[in-house]
């Protein structure tokens, strides 16, 4: 899963997981109960997660009943342990951009893509790629601003970009990012885990 802040713990820039952190531990906890409600929505028999980063939800989607769970990701390196741990006959790693995805190779009944939008170049593109696989159900999160800003400041991370995680170069507002996704997507419902927007909804 890519980047969130350490009140809000980053990917591979601050230990999201690994927070002792309380305050840390209630926010991911809130995000987590939102994603696995979701999931058990969709009752899905494959899922792909996008940007799945060092594998961390894809250990807990092995709880779910999908029979094939597949993660991508740029870097094959941060997956590697999720790879030599989980059973390959049911579970499946690839090093692969959003850009590149294949219906043909990397379609499922639900994908996810959770903390990866706000950190590519053009995600008008990294959401046409998604769209063109046809998944009967989408799963994405996205850090909500400017609420997420503004806890960063307050815990005086970032200060001179203003709250800016390191690495997040798009940003939304919950209605924006609703915008964002209106023109591929059908929302089906839309949460609010303090502080990410989260929805779920099929393609158009």
């Amino acid at each position: 899963m890519a980047s969130v802040t350490d009140v809000i713990p980053i990917g591979n820039y601050e230990a999201k997981y690994a927070s002792q952190n309380p305050i840390s531990r209630y926010l991911v906890n809130g995000f987590l109960r939102q994603l696995d409600a979701f999931v058990a929505k969709c009752e899905p028999t494959s899922i792909h997660e996008v940007g799945c980063g060092e594998g961390e939800l894809i250990y807990r989607l092995a709880k779910t009943r999908a029979n094939s769970i597949k993660g991508t990701d740029i870097s094959d390196d941060v997956f590697a342990a999720a790879r030599t741990e989980l059973d390959p006959e049911r579970f499946s790693f690839e090093r692969k951009s959003i850009y590149d995805l294949s219906r043909d190779q990397d379609n499922a009944e639900l994908v996810l893509c959770c903390e990866v939008l706000e950190h590519v170049d053009d995600p008008f593109r990294a959401l046409a790629s998604l769209h063109h696989l046809k998944a009967k159900k989408y799963i994405f999160s996205v850090p909500r601003e400017p609420l997420w800003r503004i806890m960063n400041m307050v815990r005086l991370k970032y200060l001179n970009d203003f709250g800016n995680t390191p690495g997040h170069l798009n940003h939304w507002s919950q209605r924006g990012f609703r915008q964002l996704l209106e023109d591929r997507f059908e929302i089906i419902d839309l949460k609010a885990p303090l502080p990410w927007t989260m929805v779920l909804c099929r393609a158009k």
